[in-house]
């Protein structure tokens, strides 16, 4: 594709606003392969700042007077507003004929999240989610190593995200949001459940069997703000924590394989390379490992991820060109839903084991362009 997209952004919160639109504004002054001509969102102070970063754009207090008044000059649009709002703008881009970008978690149920993939499929036009720590570059570098084999494919993983808050919105529109259910639809466990589970089903090379959860919910709050769960997969265990109530901002994941074990806190990498030859022997074990350290600049204190944003489009763009309407990482979304819905229900009944599709559970996730067909995740999940 060698012509601008023309794309519209609708929630100029501040994802959209430190995230998104910086790429979009450094690709309208430089290789144009994005054009930004509209804009809407619900609060008039930040429709003043996206007017400031798109003066040429025209700007809308909603999103059915945009695509009303737009969606004839329109390829895509950039969906990025709470949660609870992700499905009814979809469905109104694709009743509009246009391609759709949405950020994390694409809903807030199992059944809007299919109902967004049947109506892509219906309307020919692609749903791309904002899945960024795919394209964070430690996470990059976690990818080249298991390509190679370091350390054998991976049988355990534990997976912790400590927040000392929850994510704040801008201050001009309810900062608060993510902990008002009617508009995040949940609390940590719908943040950060979606990147938790998308990493793992490509760590793990496969898709979950069942899991077991367990949450708390501060007094005053309707969202929860500690989430713990164990999810089997037919290859191995996840083993994950979030919390808003940590007392540091911080990211750290272990995998562990037959031959070794990465462990990643924030950008710092170590490999553990288990050997015949020379190594360091631990007492009273037969293993010996061979340490590397390893830094991959990712700038995780940045909530905006903006460093990230444009290898994530650049896939949203070439998702486009191919006609990949609902690809992998679409039907990865919704099977994100899928997991913290029943996360959620573990959690109501006293941490009891949910079970999850059988059949999609045995299907590998192999590759970032290989999955399940949309039709199936559809059917599976009905």
């Amino acid at each position: 594709m060698n012509r601008s997209l023309r794309g519209a952004i609708i929630g100029f919160g501040f994802i959209s606003g430190r995230g998104h639109a910086p790429t979009y504004a450094n690709s309208m002054s430089t290789d144009r392969t994005i054009e930004i001509v509209a804009v809407a969102d619900v609060c008039e102070a930040r429709r003043q700042a996206a007017w400031a970063m798109f003066p040429d754009a025209r700007i809308y207090d909603s999103h059915t007077a945009l695509l009303e008044a737009e969606a004839s000059r329109l390829d895509f649009v950039d969906i990025s507003t709470p949660p609870a709002h992700h499905a009814e703008i979809a469905h109104a881009a694709f009743d509009r004929g246009l391609h759709v970008l949405c950020e994390k978690p694409m809903a807030i149920s199992s059944e809007q999240a299919k109902g967004m993939l049947q109506h892509a499929l219906e309307a020919r036009r692609v749903f791309f989610p904002c899945h960024n720590y795919k394209h964070a570059p430690v996470v990059k570098a976690v990818r080249s190593f298991l390509s190679e084999g370091l350390i054998g494919p991976v049988h355990l993983a534990t997976m912790q995200t400590f927040r000392n808050t929850h994510a704040k919105g801008v201050s001009e529109w309810r900062p608060d949001w993510r902990r008002e259910r009617s508009y995040a639809g949940g609390g940590i466990a719908m943040d950060h459940g979606s990147h938790t589970f998308y990493l793992a089903f490509e760590w793990m090379s496969a898709y979950p069997t069942d899991l077991s959860a367990h949450s708390v919910t501060s007094p005053g709050f309707d969202t929860e703000d500690v989430f713990n769960c164990s999810v089997r997969f037919p290859t191995g265990v996840l083993n994950a924590h979030l919390s808003w109530t940590a007392g540091v901002r911080k990211v750290l994941y272990t995998l562990h394989g037959s031959r070794g074990a990465i462990s990643i806190s924030d950008e710092d990498i170590e490999l553990a390379i288990l050997e015949a030859g020379p190594g360091v022997v631990a007492p009273g074990s037969p293993g010996k490992w061979r340490f590397e350290k390893r830094v991959a600049p990712s700038d995780w204190m940045d909530a905006s991820h903006v460093g990230w944003f444009a290898s994530l489009f650049e896939e949203f763009r070439r998702a486009i060109h191919k006609n990949d309407f609902v690809g992998k990482d679409a039907v990865e979304a919704s099977l994100c839903v899928h997991l913290i819905e029943s996360a959620y229900r573990s959690a109501r009944e006293g941490s009891r084991v949910v079970g999850v599709s059988e059949s999609l559970a045995t299907r590998p996730a192999r590759t970032r362009n290989a999955g399940p067909p949309a039709e199936t995740v559809i059917e599976e999940l009905a």
